[in-house]
């Protein structure tokens, strides 16, 4: 099976098979229909109705604003312009973690706007709920290393999982998430050797952010892939826009980046 070859609507079954067949995903952060098109007609996996809109979208410092019903309108906006890509969408901060049940009834409003599978931070500490979600039908995708919602708590933007003890927080956070039946993990910012050992010790998809190449596959930001915001950009950050003819060239040469191994390269990842 080759993730090209797939012209309808991706399903978590169809990911798990890429995976095994040793492809790289791609995924990108989508807000709106126009983007959702354009990034589905370059054969992207994965769009991820990220809590990130609260910066790039909405004009936030940080994700922490974002709302259910910001993540539930942008989730419908992404599948009414994608006919192929899988959609993937953020449980937002105080959406989850009060209780499972709070949990299912946020992860239900964004699976009925449109999403196959919802995503939310933690480690072993959100077992239960991904337990929770999993068994009532919810497919789950966990997020570990640096997660936004945690900024004050981690004290900034910082790379996680330095160092022997936080190395094995992670990996047990991992396993925990796997156990409890996620599919999926987010990784990101964190050393890239942490990465390929998780990578490695999982029967799931992982996928990377500033986390080394060796993870099953690559989230991005589209609005960092394309250099549309101004400043500074993150480490793992590469403007795929240079050189490019177009939007949509630019997209192309992104999945194909990651498919080949090009990207990410060792300016793009963090040691230990």
């Amino acid at each position: 099976m080759s993730a090209q070859t797939v012209t309808r609507r991706l399903t978590q079954a169809d990911l798990a098979k890429l995976y095994q067949a040793g492809e790289k995903l791609v995924m990108f952060t989508c807000y709106d229909a126009s983007f959702a098109r354009l990034l589905d007609g370059a054969g992207i996996d994965c769009l991820l109705i990220g809590d990130s809109l609260g910066n790039v979208i909405q004009g936030h410092d940080t994700t922490l604003p974002v709302t259910v019903a910001d993540i539930a309108y942008h989730t419908a906006a992404v599948k009414r312009g994608s006919d192929r890509a899988f959609i993937l969408a953020d449980m937002p901060f105080g959406s989850y973690q009060e209780s499972p049940e709070q949990a299912f009834r946020n992860a239900v409003a964004l699976m009925a706007a449109g999403a196959q599978m919802v995503k939310l931070e933690g480690g072993a500490e959100m077992a239960a709920t991904v337990r929770f979600l999993v068994s009532r039908g919810i497919p789950v995708c966990g997020h570990l290393g640096l997660t936004p919602q945690s900024v004050h708590v981690l004290g900034g933007y910082k790379v996680q999982g330095k160092g022997e003890a936080a190395a094995q927080r992670l990996k047990e956070d991992a396993l925990a998430l796997q156990e409890a039946g996620a599919t999926m993990i987010v990784l990101e910012a964190i050393p890239a050797a942490l990465a390929a050992e998780v990578t490695a010790a999982l029967h799931l998809i992982t996928i990377g952010i500033g986390a080394g190449k060796d993870c099953s596959g690559q989230v991005m930001v589209v609005h960092d892939a394309f250099d549309i915001p101004p400043g500074r950009k993150a480490k793992f950050v590469r403007n795929f826009m240079d050189g490019a003819s177009s939007l949509h060239d630019a997209a192309c040469r992104a999945a194909a980046a990651v498919r080949d191994g090009s990207y990410p390269g060792p300016e793009h990842t963090y040691a230990g």
